[in-house]
């Protein structure tokens, strides 16, 4: 009985875990659009009649931010099972894979892709669309902020297959002509039944798609250049709403890097790669002045009570205070310049000036050719118990957290490297 008891304890704060988390990541999805657009930013997005959402890849795992009601009358979803999602949950067994690499590689570079991908409703039914991808980027430092992400449904006529109308032979001209002015869309396979006669003539054709779903799945589908535009139209049409609605709070965005000027900007991949990492951590560039962070992880925004922008392009003495140690100061500045790794505990401050008491390890990140790239600082806060730590000493926290930031950074550059080559 006390074996079952404590079984149940372990189900229950992991259940409380598990609730903690989604509700600390969707606090930062609203932060995500409430500090860089305007109140009416959703409505406005509402009433356009696009199918399309909208990621962060600044947060943990490129949740979506934002879905159209268009979306999601198409996929089948509520916006509570999409919000805070990767949009990898509408991929299925016959997505291909390919595709899916192309997009990726697309989101590492940061560019525009325009794409036809097999996905999956939520009731199963796959789909043929054309996914048009675009970034969004802040007009005052360069970096994406977010993805929109187009989806256009294709409607194609089911070809012939030659073999007549199922596995059972028959007239292929005939079973062709009968199909003919059946057009199926991305989500839902709309027919014109006027009689008892046809909507037969759909059952028995539903009964065959269900059989012969594979065959059908593995052929290429095109879009045609009317789909492509309608795709064109509607990235303009949503990022004319984000440029608008990002003005009237002063934190403009645009469809093309407009400013790389003063910043040292991380890659959607890396910031993807490191969004991973749960620990409590910021990034900063030493090749750029005063050393600003340039990557925050969620985790430290919670520490901290800062929003993502009020944190990246500064140097993090901005957590200092007025009984800040100057000594420790003093060791973190000679480990920077020896380029060596640093312990301290030092009084820092949130933004509602509260002190803390930050057990930080500080270490230089080193890129693929052996170069410091960045230097890492990991922040545990004293005397708090997280219970995602599984036990662990905060030095094993702190090395753990260290070490996968060091494979991150080593891993893109690899890659970077590679694909100029």
């Amino acid at each position: 009985m006390r074996a079952h008891g404590i079984g149940i304890h372990r189900c229950t704060k992991e259940t409380r875990r598990r609730r903690t988390t989604m509700e600390s990541q969707l606090g930062l999805i609203d932060q995500s659009f409430d500090d860089q657009y305007s109140t009416w930013v959703r409505e406005a997005l509402d009433e356009l009649p696009d199918n399309f959402t909208i990621t962060d890849p600044c947060i943990s795992g490129h949740p979506i931010i934002f879905a159209s009601r268009g979306f999601l009358k198409m996929s089948g979803y509520s916006k509570d099972e999409v919000i805070g999602r990767n949009g990898r949950i509408f991929q299925g067994p016959n997505t291909n894979r390919k595709s899916v690499m192309e997009i990726r590689e697309a989101i590492r570079e940061e560019r525009t892709i325009q794409i036809t991908l097999l996905n999956y409703r939520k009731d199963g039914m796959p789909f043929w669309m054309l996914f048009h991808l675009s970034p969004v980027f802040s007009k005052e430092d360069g970096r994406v902020i977010h993805f929109v992400a187009v989806q256009v449904p294709i409607s194609r006529k089911w070809r012939s297959f030659g073999i007549g109308f199922g596995r059972n032979g028959g007239n292929s001209v005939e079973d062709e002509s009968r199909l003919r002015g059946v057009v199926f869309g991305s989500c839902r396979r709309e027919v014109c039944a006027d009689s008892m006669a046809e909507l037969a003539c759909v059952q028995v054709l539903d009964a065959y798609v269900e059989l012969d779903r594979g065959l059908d799945i593995e052929e290429s589908c095109v879009a045609s250049d009317l789909e492509k535009q309608k795709a064109e139209t509607a990235i303009d049409s949503i990022l004319s709403v984000l440029t608008h609605h990002s003005g009237l709070t002063g934190r403009l965005v645009c469809g093309k890097r407009c400013s790389l000027a003063g910043k040292g900007l991380l890659g959607s991949s890396l910031n993807i790669s490191l969004g991973r990492i749960k620990q409590s951590f910021v990034l900063t560039d030493p090749h750029f002045s005063d050393m600003p962070i340039v990557y925050a992880s969620d985790a430290f925004l919670r520490l901290t009570g800062y929003a993502r922008h009020e944190v990246l392009g500064r140097n993090c003495r901005f957590l200092n205070g007025p009984d800040t140690d100057a000594e420790a100061i003093f060791h973190i500045r000679d480990s920077i310049r020896t380029e060596q790794t640093c312990t301290v505990r030092i009084l820092n401050y949130r933004k509602d000036k509260s002190s803390f008491w930050n057990l930080l390890h500080i270490s230089p990140v080193r890129n693929a050719s052996g170069k410091i790239a960045f230097y890492v600082g990991v922040q545990i806060e004293e005397g708090c118990k997280n219970e995602g730590d599984q036990g662990l000493s905060p030095k094993m926290r702190q090395l753990g957290a260290v070490g996968a930031v060091k494979v991150a950074v080593r891993t893109l550059s690899m890659g970077a490297g590679s694909s100029k080559s």
